[in-house]
């Protein structure tokens, strides 16, 4: 009879603790990914798994915070196990007797309550590195959200900054032209009269410089023409004005073969040598006017 008692209780025991390990498995489910809230409900549930319930109470101790179940007292009839977190002790979970009750393997506890409280606290450690994994997971997400947005204004600013500067860029070659047309074209046209007709075209081909220079072909001009002379950047401006030969040579004062020689320097740097590419062409149609004193080179 006193066998079939002692195999009865030992069954009971067993239902306790398997009903404690998925009770805290439901618990941690249930917290959505709170350590603190998960800790809290768990000191309340752990004393019902114990053979004395109804004089049991629980405390837990985490990283520093305590939690103590309804009608906590502290008494000399308890036992604890380590809470350990990646092979770190961060803190205990202990069972008390409120009131005293016949001596077992342990004090008034049974040995199965020792390997049930050793396995409460493992499970506690195992569902901690979860949750603070899945914290830390959240957290990262949190931030690359932030990053994100942040990158997406700084784009968005930088877009209208961009626009902002275009826009300026804009008005400065208005202005350019505004000044062009009502300041230094009036000059132009007062100074034609007292022009020699042989220095004449040098005045139109100032006039037809200054009209086009607000272009916005200007920062190709530039690549174009960086790799030429100063006099040949002017004598590419004629040649594009439609001057002959002859004419550009009457100007600069020179004969028409150095203009020749001219001509075929600046079909080698254009890269224009062996193509049957005429320059007069290619000039108006591939860069605006450049002065002279855009290329830092000698003559």
């Amino acid at each position: 009879m006193k066998q079939n008692e002692n195999i009865e209780i030992a069954l009971q025991e067993r239902i306790k603790e398997l009903n404690c390990l998925y009770g805290m498995a439901r618990l941690a489910e249930s917290c959505h990914g709170s350590m603190e809230e998960f800790l809290k409900c768990l000191v309340d549930f752990l004393p019902s798994s114990w053979r004395y319930a109804e004089v049991a109470c629980a405390r837990i101790t985490f990283k520093g915070k305590t939690f103590e179940s309804k009608e906590f007292a502290w008494t000399q009839w308890r036992q604890s196990a380590a809470i350990r977190v990646n092979d770190e002790i961060s803190g205990d979970v202990t069972i008390i007797y409120m009131q005293e009750r016949p001596l077992e393997d342990e004090g008034p506890f049974l040995k199965e309550e020792r390997i049930l409280l050793e396995g409460v606290a493992q499970k506690i450690g195992e569902i901690a590195v979860r949750i603070l994994a899945e914290q830390e997971l959240q957290e990262n997400n949190r931030q690359l959200l932030l990053e994100r947005k942040a990158l997406q204004e700084a784009n968005t600013a930088l877009r209208l900054v961009l626009s902002n500067i275009e826009n300026e860029k804009k008005h400065i070659y208005e202005n350019i032209q505004l000044n062009i047309d009502r300041v230094i074209m009036p000059i132009l046209h007062a100074l034609a009269p007292a022009v020699s007709r042989s220095k004449i075209k040098y005045l139109e081909l100032l006039r037809t410089s200054l009209e086009e220079m607000a272009a916005p072909f200007i920062n190709q001009s530039l690549k174009h023409f960086s790799v030429l002379t100063p006099a040949e950047v002017d004598i590419c401006n004629m040649i594009r004005n439609g001057m002959r030969t002859k004419e550009i040579a009457s100007l600069r004062g020179v004969s028409t073969a150095t203009i020749n020689r001219h001509r075929e320097n600046i079909r080698r740097k254009l890269n224009l040598s062996n193509k049957k590419i005429n320059l007069t062409t290619f000039l108006k149609s591939n860069v605006g006017p450049v002065p002279s004193l855009l290329s830092g080179k000698d003559e």
